[in-house]
């Protein structure tokens, strides 16, 4: 299998060096570094060449790496069940740059995309409803950026006076800042079903 997505690999930088800018295959998968401009070409060209038929986009996410220049990989998953092979494109961007949206090719990405931005503040150009889709409308921020509190900025509570959900800056009390670092293990006061054989060996 290894083989043959090597020799994928090798096929692709020469066809499209204009969009290849790297690729390597690790742990039995393929992955090919994309130029941003070329990235709705190159999937286009995966879709409907007959060596590939990548037809069917499993996934899009992204990764965040705060330190880089580039701060942000968005990642595409592509199955080709033709050739019962998959691929994983790599578009690097800085936190300002704008990804090429792929709807018109796979219209499946429109909620992929979404996800991408309501999670890493991405933006798709091209969208044709880039909105958030799992956290609210009003909500502060990027959860899957790694500068992102753990707490929040905000929470939310339904006021029984007012009879209606208010968000409110989060406030955490000190006693949820205390910490013992023990183990569930090492605090258990009891025996787990199981551990009295140990005792009696």
């Amino acid at each position: 299998m290894s083989e043959a997505l090597e020799e994928l690999g090798a096929q692709l930088e020469i066809k499209r060096s204009d969009c290849v800018l790297s690729w390597d295959v690790t742990h039995g998968e393929l992955n090919v570094d994309v130029a941003q401009s070329n990235l709705v070409e190159f999937v286009e060209f995966l879709k409907t060449d007959q060596n590939c038929k990548f037809s069917t986009l499993v996934d899009i996410t992204g990764v965040d790496y705060p330190e880089r220049a580039k701060r942000f990989d968005v990642v595409y998953h592509f199955l080709s069940m033709y050739q019962n092979q998959r691929i994983r494109l790599r578009v690097s961007i800085r936190e300002e740059d704008m990804v090429p949206s792929i709807v018109d090719v796979h219209p499946s990405a429109n909620w992929f995309e979404r996800e991408v931005f309501d999670m890493f503040g991405i933006l798709f150009s091209g969208h044709p409803d880039l909105r958030r889709i799992l956290t609210d409308y009003g909500f502060r921020g990027y959860p899957l950026r790694k500068d992102f509190p753990t707490t929040g900025y905000t929470e939310v509570r339904y006021d029984e006076a007012q009879k209606r959900v208010v968000y409110e800056p989060v406030s955490l009390v000190q006693e949820y800042r205390q910490f013992d670092f023990m183990s569930p293990w090492e605090g258990a006061n009891y025996i787990l079903p199981g551990d009295e054989k140990q005792e009696t060996e």
